[in-house]
């Protein structure tokens, strides 16, 4: 019996563009593939060589100089405010005294928090304006964020100030939550995987500086210790922990060392500072080292300069510095 004639075929998708395939579990790959690649891309395209990294709690919003009101977030990164009875004390419940005890110590909470707010808007602008007096192409130290509220707004809020480049590395959530507006456009990432997140934090980061916070600042500053500690970065990076009031009263990282958990020597991995302008010396003394080592480095290894007009294009190991040229 002759089989009927077969109907036409149609061209069957691209790979690469079809979206069953790309995101099923077989398009793992690509997904984190992309989630390095494009940001790669992105920021060879902006000549950003090395970063700043501000880690902080996302749930406090600035204190607003106009309303003056303190509100917190119902989780972090989210743009929910907490439940009423979560938030801090207003003044009018001060006043008529119908605030409980819990939303009074919220309140005193909140005006801390908005002080540390300040205090990284002020330490980003300071970095930010110091960075874009360095001679060069690229771009030094770029303030960068997490992307979200709180003290991430405040860092890209401070850079924004300034008039520099700054970036956010957002991260996905099962809830509603935007970028800051602060963050410049060309610069705002969304990460699908926290580990792709955590390594761009990482990959370009020269410096560190932990604000108060929760479980994400936590897991980002000992992320970020625990490389330094075991060398697997490749460049030296200054970890500042901003306000030792509120850092010695979460952790005691002394007893660490007391204990045998680390060695004492890994104390010195991080410094306390409690002031935007000790923070910004520190950063600068250390920063100004990094480039006086960076130029014996390209001397040594007779990197062309970029920018002189007779030399040919750069390579992205070129372009983005010699940390990434001599990272395996």
């Amino acid at each position: 019996m002759q089989r009927k004639s077969p109907d036409p075929l149609y061209p069957a998708p691209l790979a690469y563009e079809n979206p069953e395939f790309l995101n099923s579990p077989d398009g793992r790959v690509m997904r984190m593939m992309a989630e390095y690649q494009e940001p790669m891309t992105r920021f060879r395209r902006e000549r950003i060589q090395d970063t700043v990294v501000f880690f902080g709690s996302a749930r406090f919003r600035a204190l607003d100089v106009a309303s003056h009101e303190l509100e917190l977030l119902e989780n972090t990164g989210s743009t929910t405010p907490a439940p009423a009875d979560q938030q801090p004390a207003r003044a009018h419940e001060v006043a008529s005294g119908d605030a409980s005890e819990q939303k009074l110590r919220l309140a005193e909470a909140a005006v801390e928090m908005s002080r540390y707010y300040e205090d990284a808007r002020t330490l980003s602008g300071l970095v930010s304006r110091w960075a874009m007096t360095l001679p060069g192409r690229r771009r030094r130290y770029v303030i960068t964020s997490g992307g979200g509220p709180g003290i991430m707004e405040a860092a890209n809020r401070g850079a924004y100030e300034a008039g520099a480049k700054t970036i956010g590395l957002n991260i996905k959530l099962p809830f509603e939550q935007m970028p800051n507006p602060y963050i410049t456009p060309d610069l705002n990432f969304e990460f699908h995987y926290f580990f792709m997140r955590k390594f761009w934090f990482a990959y370009l980061a020269k410096a560190l500086v932990v604000f108060p916070g929760g479980f994400g600042t936590l897991d980002e500053m000992f992320e970020l210790l625990t490389l330094a500690q075991t060398q697997k970065l490749a460049k030296k990076i200054t970890v500042l922990i901003y306000g030792p009031s509120y850092w010695k009263s979460v952790l005691n990282l002394d007893i660490l060392a007391e204990k045998g958990a680390i060695a004492m020597k890994d104390r010195d991995l991080f410094q306390f500072v409690d002031t935007p302008q000790q923070a910004f010396e520190l950063l600068k003394t250390n920063l100004t080292v990094d480039l006086e080592h960076e130029a014996a480095f390209e001397r040594e290894h007779a990197l062309p300069r970029v920018g002189v007009p007779e030399t040919p294009a750069p390579s992205a190991e070129e372009l983005m510095g010699p940390d990434i040229a001599k990272t395996r």
